[in-house]
């Protein structure tokens, strides 16, 4: 790749992390190691692809390799996690906004749908994508993408309404 393309691809990669990396832990089911493996392996893929759609739609193509992987990953049993003799110490709580608490809460339920699901509602609300634009990631007609949306946020809705009622 000539220099001025690699230059190109880094400047990509630094403007596109962070939104990226958020993305991939949406698909993950919030996860961050599985979720920082995905965007590594979708931008190596975008790597060997950058001349051919460096001019084009490079974001598009990096979030559909990102989709397709998230959905094969999820149907795999086994990650590759090792058990540990002795469990980490859990994080102090600390003063968590309201803000923050409902976005852990939206994002555990995300976490519970299925991984076509996750994909579809994610790109669409998240990713703000058109409902062809989400068939053409997912590679699927539009009617089964819409139908993934409407179970998916079907779905959410429920879980996000199971509150639990205080004891007592």
């Amino acid at each position: 790749m000539e220099q001025a393309r690699a230059g190109e691809f880094d400047e990509f990669v630094a403007a596109r992390w962070s939104r990226l990396l958020h993305l991939a832990r949406l698909l993950t089911g919030g996860d961050r190691h599985r979720a920082e493996d995905l965007v590594q392996e979708s931008l190596v893929k975008l790597w060997f692809a950058w001349p051919r759609v460096a001019d084009e739609a490079p974001e598009a193509y990096v979030r559909k390799v990102m989709a397709r992987a998230a959905a094969r990953s999820a149907r795999r049993r086994w990650w590759g996690e090792r058990p540990v003799a002795q469990l980490p110490e859990p994080p102090a709580a600390g003063d968590v906004s309201a803000t923050v608490s409902e976005r852990s809460r939206l994002e555990a339920a995300l976490a519970q749908l299925p991984p076509k699901q996750r994909a579809a509602v994610v790109l669409r609300y998240y990713q703000d994508l058109s409902e062809g634009q989400v068939a053409g990631v997912l590679g699927c007609p539009v009617g089964t993408a819409r139908s993934h949306v409407a179970r998916g946020v079907a779905r959410l809705r429920r879980l996000l309404a199971d509150v639990i009622e205080p004891v007592g």
